[in-house]
């Protein structure tokens, strides 16, 4: 499982005009699913991304001090096959690294679910017709 974490004063995502996910500040996370991943990695990234800490104090001397947990701070999570995509070999990509469909939505929900249970506003990055 690889994730690409930015910390944001807003981010939204829009699909075909409409906004489908939206958070003020917080993380927004693109995540990857390759075909080892289990619960065990899900486990490990929610623990690093909700402990992370790289929010400023209130005071603002210091920029890495608060996790998104301490500002009360969202997530959007926005599933990226992409982040598995190989360039080695001609010039196409491969994305032969990243899990089949089936299997990366299935763990894609599982990891929504434990960012859920942090009790964070989290929002997904994507429209539900991607899904099927």
């Amino acid at each position: 499982m690889r994730s690409v974490i930015q910390r944001v004063d807003q981010a939204a995502v829009s699909v075909d005009g409409t906004t489908v996910g939206h958070i003020d500040q917080g993380l927004c996370l693109f995540i990857g699913i390759t075909h080892d991943d289990t619960e065990e990695d899900i486990k490990y990234i929610v623990d690093k991304t909700l402990n992370m800490r790289v929010f400023p104090e209130k005071s603002g001397v210091s920029g890495f001090d608060q996790s998104v947990q301490e500002v009360n701070g969202g997530l959007l999570l926005i599933s990226q096959f992409t982040l598995y995509a190989s360039t080695r070999k001609g010039r196409r990509p491969s994305f032969i690294d990243a899990a089949h469909k089936d299997v990366a939505q299935s763990l894609f929900e599982k990891t929504v679910q434990a960012f859920r249970c942090s009790g964070l506003h989290t929002e997904l990055g994507f429209s539900e017709r991607q899904c099927r």
